[in-house]
């Protein structure tokens, strides 16, 4: 066969049967791979950022001769290019064949990707001989777009980690199915890491559906133009979570006013509501770091602006707020009513997102709406300039219903400025993050941090802290964030937080309630931010001064709204999150330099351990502390693992355990059971010691 391959700087191009196949180097010890049918590949940059050309310096690429092998119908031709970078080997293997079924020849070219000792991490799954299967599959739609298909195969023994936040409680991904689309709670980042040492990032925005089967792996786009991923080896996870950080982006440096605990309920309705709790606050001697303006402060959907009524003064609000030192955080939703000020000229101007058939109508809640396009460029410059001119002095914002959270998620029903959601959807969020952060990093701000209910890949460099979601007021719902917060550090979005107590089906007169909680405010207190809030009950009507109903808002969710006793425990982790403050400030500055996750699974910082890859009900708040929650009700012990490698201390009992072990740790009501590792942490535990309150014993 003549050259099957053709070199194009540190490239590697294969074309055949009318496909395009590249491969390139694309930051350190990783490679970008995109294949398209019929056309030419596209330089798309949903989430990966232009490579360092020094990292790529020493790629090398090598084409061996080509072999010819076969009479008649068996006869074929086979050429192999190697592609070294650092850590990952990259082995295409070309081939032309005569298709005696078809009565012509055909052309193919299958990738092997390797770690630097050789070892085959996985491949894309081969045709089969007679199956004639195809690892690279394009179904052709009209317009030209495909549903496409990539298949692979790789160890059975492997085990997954990442994907975003689905609502389950599994901690390996292999065996399951995952769909690549956002919901209210779901947040799909398809970036997965391997206990084989490699990481891989499917860089396609579209709907579909990643399948980790024992047989193979699938990834699955419902409509897209090519086939689009990038890999990197490494040999631990910290060194796959630097380098997927260098690819799309590190996080910004977490503001000092993101390192305490925040305050916040379904709604404060009026501004001296929220006033007078920030003061209780101050007057309790309670640290508080962020208090929040909650959905529908605003007069409709869309108007982004504080209702008149409500809130008369909003520049004095912030003022006294920041007397007190707290920062105020205010609710941004994308929907806008048909009814607000701003619907005709966002409608106007293609500003909006488009229903391509029926009425167009996306949203009814709290009356008719339709999204506002964070596709479109001039959408986003439109959404900071009215953020910025209508909440003077704000510097958080809160980004709701980023999914976007249609009435129905049919997704084909819909279209953005950037294509057909089924095509691009998945960039939503993203997108909405990054118009708010630009605008504010124009406007000289330097610390943005902005709370959003869904990310994709990506969206970390926009300064998202992901939440998650409208989740059950339950002990399974809170187990299932354990994981759901592990799988967000691997997936390359280390600002991570809940509703502490879960967001629906809670009762402050409950004492069922009251425990939960107590264990969940526990947890809150080691996860990347702490932040109280939830709808409780029960529920209570808003009336404006003319009788006109405004959005209802739900019980008070205050330290002290649960009596004595259960507000002396929450008071307590609020000052043990205090005491923390330095060394949550070092574990901000390791996401924002090095890419490491805050909140993360033990596998993270002990590899070597076979039993750290399965544990799902702890965590690791960076490096140095091991978190157990209590995850059951009327549990006042628990049994957990100490990996090995390390001694670890109980900072409430403070015994030390050697590492690789099972213990059973008391835990009652006021204490959630942490150990520190090793003797670095010595500081720390005296600082926690000394806390004051029962959160000394947290």
């Amino acid at each position: 066969m003549s050259d099957a391959f053709i070199i194009d700087n540190q490239r590697l191009v294969w074309r055949g049967s009318g496909e395009t196949l590249v491969v390139e180097p694309w930051g350190a010890d990783s490679v970008r791979v995109r294949a398209v049918l019929g056309g030419p590949i596209l330089d798309s940059d949903w989430a990966l950022l232009p490579p360092d050309p020094a990292d790529s310096a020493a790629a090398s690429i090598v084409v061996g001769q080509g072999e010819k092998e076969g009479e008649g119908l068996w006869r074929s031709s086979r050429q192999v290019a190697t592609l070294t970078h650092g850590a990952i080997r990259v082995v295409a293997t070309a081939e032309e064949f005569f298709d005696a079924q078809a009565g012509y020849t055909r052309s193919r070219c299958r990738l092997e990707f390797f770690d630097a000792a050789g070892t085959l991490l996985f491949a894309e799954e081969e045709h089969g001989g007679a199956l004639k299967l195809r690892a690279r599959d394009y179904d052709a739609l009209p317009g030209g777009s495909y549903r496409a298909r990539a298949s692979f195969v790789s160890g059975r023994e492997e085990k997954l980690y990442g994907m975003g936040q689905y609502q389950q409680d599994i901690l390996d991904l292999k065996g399951s199915t995952i769909e690549l689309a956002h919901r209210n709670s779901q947040v799909s980042v398809p970036f997965v890491m391997s206990s084989a040492g490699y990481g891989f990032l499917w860089h396609n925005p579209a709907v579909g559906r990643a399948t980790f089967a024992t047989n193979r792996t699938e990834w699955f786009a419902e409509s897209t133009a090519q086939i689009d991923y990038w890999v990197t080896a490494g040999a631990t996870p910290s060194d796959i979570a630097r380098s997927y950080a260098r690819a799309t982006g590190h996080v910004p440096m977490m503001p000092e006013h993101g390192l305490g605990f925040w305050q916040c309920k379904l709604r404060y309705t009026s501004q001296e509501e929220l006033l007078e709790v920030a003061r209780e606050h101050r007057r309790r001697g309670l640290p508080m770091d962020v208090i929040v303006a909650d959905f529908f402060h605003w007069p409709l959907m869309g108007d982004f602006r504080f209702d008149e009524e409500f809130w008369p003064d909003p520049a004095a609000m912030v003022a006294e707020l920041a007397k007190l030192g707290i920062e105020l955080m205010v609710s941004v939703w994308p929907q806008v009513s048909l009814r607000s000020e701003n619907f005709a000229e966002l409608d106007r101007l293609g500003y909006l997102v488009r229903s391509n058939r029926g009425v167009d109508i996306q949203m009814s809640f709290e009356g008719p709406s339709r999204f506002l396009d964070v596709t479109h460029p001039g959408a986003r410059a439109w959404l900071w300039e009215t953020l910025r001119r209508n909440y003077p002095g704000v510097k958080l914002f809160w980004l709701d219903e980023a999914e976007p959270e249609y009435a129905f998620f049919e997704y084909g029903a819909y279209s953005y400025h950037a294509g057909q959601a089924l095509e691009v959807g998945n960039i939503y969020p993203q997108l909405f993050s990054r118009a708010v952060y630009d605008g504010q990093v124009a406007s000289g701000q330097g610390d943005s941090v902005n709370l959003v209910r869904c990310a994709w890949a990506g969206s970390q460099r926009y300064g998202a802290l992901v939440w998650s979601g409208d989740i059950h007021s339950s002990f399974a719902s809170m187990r299932r964030q354990v994981t759901a917060g592990i799988h967000m550090g691997v997936a390359g979005i280390p600002w991570f937080t809940t509703d502490i107590g879960g967001f629906g089906g809670g009762r402050i007169d409950d004492p069922a309630f009251h425990e939960l909680l107590v264990r969940w405010f526990q947890m809150g207190t080691f996860m990347p931010v702490m932040r109280l809030h939830g709808d409780r009950g029960p529920q209570r009507e808003v009336f404006a001064a003319d009788g006109s109903r405004r959005c209802h808002t739900g019980a008070e969710n205050e330290l002290w709204s649960y009596g004595e006793e259960v507000y002396e425990i929450l008071a307590g982790y609020v000052g043990v999150r205090e005491a923390m403050r330095e060394y949550t400030r070092t574990l901000m500055a390791a996401a924002h330099t090095d890419g490491q996750p805050i909140m993360r699974g033990l596998f993270h910082d002990f590899p070597q351990d076979p039993a750290a890859w399965d544990v799902a009900d702890q965590f690791l708040y960076g490096p140095a502390l091991l978190v157990a929650p209590v995850l059951e009700a009327g549990a006042r012990s628990r049994r957990v693992y100490l990996p090995a490698g390390s001694s670890w201390t109980s900072l409430s009992t403070g015994t030390v355990h050697d590492g690789g072990a099972w213990v059973e740790e008391p835990a009652p009501l006021d204490v959630i059971p942490v150990f520190a590792r090793d003797a670095q942490m010595a500081e720390l535990v005296g600082s926690l010691g000394g806390a004051g309150g029962t959160g000394a014993r947290g």
